[in-house]
């Protein structure tokens, strides 16, 4: 018989608890009596988890666009889960959405800023206290734009795969120990995360052009994917199974086929087809 997630990890950190999949991850936690400490930007936005699971969970507010505050922020909540957690999950992230030549660098150098550098800082924080144990999961929440970059989105790519070179290199350098360090890839999840999304232009998508076809492609893969519970499921499954490395969650096809299938034809090939997906 397996362990329970609550033998397993009593205490997890949980960044972007508020909504989509960083929401659906805390639930899962919560259902299984694990404590878990989950952020947001506005404590506010945490106030339903906290009604909910007044014994089980802690808000926490923390703004990913300041580095240092934000690994100290971590490190205050660690302070309180018995001095670490077994469990750390690095989901908060934003898209912005438009062309990279005309977003200003102050633009995706905080979004680079937020969703690397300061995930590297908590995870730099998390892994030394678990070292100290001997024992724990840093999960790191990246995406299948990894493998298939996402157009009008250059800064969002760059940072999840930089995000996945890190936990790749955690992988190799936690091999033989009791600390499994996962690079969570999801592909398209029917959440909010494009109505988040900062854009360069006015309204909800461009009027017109290459843009305006791959927002409505996004849009319409997002309404035809599967719901949060989907991903939440999947890491539960890796974690019970202490997985180590990649794993990939979403559509049947995104998260099986379309690996699969890109890593045995031509490089020129690949990059024509996913032109195609994205309506270019």
């Amino acid at each position: 018989m397996s362990e329970s997630l609550t033998s397993l990890y009593p205490h997890a950190f949980v960044t972007g608890a508020s909504a989509g999949l960083g929401r659906a991850f805390a639930e899962m936690l919560l259902l299984e009596g694990v404590r878990v400490w989950g952020t947001a930007r506005d404590g506010a936005r945490l106030t339903s988890l906290a009604t909910a699971y007044p014994a089980h969970f802690t808000p926490v507010v923390l703004n990913l666009d300041d580095p240092v505050a934000a690994e100290a922020a971590f490190t205050r909540a660690a302070n309180t889960a018995a001095g670490a957690f077994e469990l750390v999950i690095n989901n908060a992230g934003y898209g912005v959405f438009g062309p990279f030549h005309e977003i200003d660098e102050a633009i995706w150098e905080r979004q680079v800023g937020a969703m690397l550098t300061a995930t590297m800082r908590m995870t730099h924080a998390a892994l030394r206290r678990m070292q100290e144990r001997q024992r724990g999961c840093i999960v790191n929440i990246s995406s299948l734009a990894v493998e298939f970059p996402l157009p009008f989105m250059s800064g969002y790519n760059v940072a999840k795969a930089g995000l996945s070179a890190l936990t790749e290199s955690l992988v190799v350098e936690t091999r033989g120990t009791a600390i499994n360090v996962i690079d969570f890839r999801p592909g398209d999840f029917r959440t909010d995360f494009n109505q988040a999304m900062l854009t360069t232009f006015s309204g909800n998508a461009a009027s017109s052009g290459p843009m305006a076809a791959a927002w409505r492609a996004l849009e319409a893969h997002r309404l035809a994917s599967p719901p949060p519970s989907v991903a939440a499921a999947d890491l539960r499954k890796a974690l019970v199974g202490r997985r180590r490395g990649t794993v990939r969650s979403g559509s049947f096809f995104q998260a099986r086929i379309a690996p699969c299938f890109a890593r045995v034809i031509p490089a020129s090939l690949r990059r024509f087809l996913a032109a195609r997906y994205f309506g270019l």
